[in-house]
C-alpha cells in the first residue's frame, strides 16, 4: 500500500495533536522540517536510520 507522503504528514500530526496537544506552531515546524529534510541531502544520511 502506498500512501502519499502529504496524507502520512496530516495523519501523524493530526494524531500528534490530539494525544499530545502541543501548540500549533509546534507541530507546523517539526512536520515541514520533517518535509524539507526529506528532500535534502541529508536524506541519504537519514534512509538507514528510518528503515
Amino acid at each position: 500500500m502506498d500512501v502519499p507522503l502529504w496524507l502520512a504528514l496530516v495523519v501523524v500530526g493530526a494524531l500528534g495533536i490530539k494525544l499530545i496537544r502541543p501548540p500549533w506552531w509546534l507541530v507546523a515546524v517539526i512536520l515541514l522540517g520533517g518535509y524539507l529534510l526529506a528532500d535534502s541531502l541529508f536524506a541519504p544520511l537519514i534512509d538507514p536510520i528510518t528503515k
